[in-house]
């Protein structure tokens, strides 16, 4: 598991002093960048072979601004070349939201998914 620790900012509240719903889809994704350093080359970030088939979130409790939001996230299912991605966001001890995202791995020149190596599977096993 990977956890991540955001300050809220104050734009990203609503009208109703919570962070809007719309901000923690893009909090998870900062919270999957270690996913996307085990398949990324460091000179070519915009060839990696990974593209999002799936996301769920499921808001648990009200987020707020002015403390911090910890994000949790782990590899759970692993299939033949895609695998989720399950986070959590947590404030003051509580669990506030939850996630689920799907990534493919993905051949950019076919334009198909492709198979993870061993060796991926066992990096992403490395973050369960």
């Amino acid at each position: 598991m990977h956890c991540l620790t955001l300050t809220p900012r104050f734009y990203e509240t609503d009208a109703f002093g919570h962070i809007n719903n719309t901000v923690v889809a893009g909090w998870f994704e900062t919270g999957r960048a270690t996913v996307f350093e085990l398949f990324a080359e460091a000179d070519k970030p915009a060839v990696m072979p990974l593209i999002l088939a799936r996301i769920e979130v499921d808001f648990v409790g009200q987020i707020y601004y002015g403390a911090e939001v910890e994000i949790r996230t782990r590899v759970g299912e692993l299939g033949n070349s895609s695998f989720e991605v399950l986070q959590e966001a947590w404030q003051k001890g509580a669990l506030v939201a939850r996630g689920r995202a799907v990534q493919v791995h993905f051949d950019h020149a076919t334009q198909r998914s492709a198979p993870l190596s061993d060796d991926k599977r066992r990096l992403l096993e490395g973050l369960r």
